[in-house]
């Protein structure tokens, strides 16, 4: 094993860092995942994830997790209104295929990973501040915190702003003119009851006037949703909106969605936080030569959420990365690495243009109506 003796450093202690620390850890290899977030209890934003069981299932059940993941995932059904808040079309998994895509809350899965990772492998509230290659090959981590570490290994796993990037190539994530604003409420049936009763329990999904509305209800009843629509990057700060403040993204989302039922308005002054994402794009390729460090999931290849596929092809890149690591017939990390590069750049293209089709595709009335009668 090209690791034997190796100390491996995870930056990111994401779903996919953490399944790659699992994969590895299971064969025995010396590995530490260090995370900015203060502890294992801080709150993860964002709605939930599905996992696919073409994808992202492969992974963990190589990591022998598969079994534990059905129980904290559910089947969950999708609804498809309209503007006006008629219901279209309600779809659920059949029975045979409730497990294909289950969704999992975010914390949920963070905490299956961890319960099944040796005590300590996660080094918390450990912010990479620099990351230093040394004359022989070795890697001096400085953390925000005043702390420093050592590697013979280095995978960047800290997702689409990673700062490890630079080490393996000059691109940077580029704007593809969508602008997404994320809001949570923490309890729907008291704060938006007509909404909620809209929503269901599961995700639901509306297209109008160029806008995609999609929420999702997480296992404690929660809704994160999100609104997406084209705008030139130079617009969110032109715009004059502070998206920071409640009360002024409110407003905005009022006259975004003038023509749109009340139910909708119910649920935007019920929310309790909005952040601002603007979506980017990474392809990976036009990597420049690097030595003993690599990039998984975001990291390498973010993609804006539209297909459903990103943290599937990020847990495929920790199983495929850790199997090249711990197969003998390769003869270094390096000859390891570079196998996986190879396979990944192919396998996330074809995701980088499935998604832009995705996202074109969600941002059109047409194209919304016509998938509405292919699913009828």
């Amino acid at each position: 094993m090209v690791l034997q003796h190796k100390k491996v450093a995870v930056i990111g202690a994401g779903p996919v860092g953490l399944t790659f620390a699992r994969l590895l850890q299971q064969s025995g290899a010396d590995i530490s995942v260090y995370e900015r977030d203060k502890d294992q209890h801080t709150r993860i934003k964002g709605g939930t994830l599905d996992i696919h069981h073409d994808y992202g299932q492969l992974a963990l059940e190589k990591a022998g997790l598969l079994d534990e993941f059905y129980r904290y995932s559910r089947p969950t059904g999708e609804r498809s209104v309209d503007q006006h808040g008629t219901l279209l079309l309600e779809d659920y998994p059949a029975e045979g295929h409730l497990y294909d895509r289950p969704e999992i809350d975010r914390n949920d899965l963070r905490k299956m990973l961890l319960e099944h990772l040796d005590p300590g492998t996660v080094c918390w509230d450990r912010r990479l501040i620099s990351l230093e290659q040394q004359s022989n090959g070795t890697f001096f981590l400085h953390f925000e915190n005043g702390d420093t570490a050592y590697a013979d290994l280095v995978v960047g796993a800290n997702g689409g702003m990673s700062n490890v990037r630079k080490l393996v190539t000059d691109a940077i994530p580029q704007y593809t003119g969508t602008i997404v604003i994320q809001g949570e409420v923490r309890q729907p049936d008291f704060q938006c009851p007509e909404f909620k009763l809209l929503c269901g329990s599961g995700n639901m999904a509306a297209n109008a006037e160029c806008i995609f509305f999609f929420s999702q209800t997480k296992s404690d009843g929660a809704l994160t949703y999100y609104i997406s629509f084209r705008k030139p990057e130079h617009w969110i700060g032109e715009s004059g909106i502070n998206f920071n403040d409640r009360q002024e993204t409110i407003l905005f989302l009022s006259s975004l969605f003038v023509n749109w039922n009340q139910v909708y308005h119910e649920l935007f002054k019920a929310t309790d936080e909005y952040t601002l994402l603007p979506m980017r794009r990474l392809h990976p390729e036009h990597w420049k030569p690097h030595h003993n460090i690599t990039l998984i999931g975001d990291a390498a290849h973010v993609m804006p959420p539209f297909s459903g596929i990103g943290v599937n092809i990020g847990l495929l890149d920790a199983l495929y990365l850790s199997e090249n690591l711990l197969d003998e017939s390769f003869i270094n990390i390096d000859a390891a690495i570079q196998a996986y590069e190879e396979k990944m750049f192919i396998y996330a293209s074809k995701a980088q243009e499935d998604g832009a089709k995705a996202e074109e595709s969600v941002h059109s009335e047409k194209e919304f109506d016509e998938r509405l009668r292919d699913k009828r």
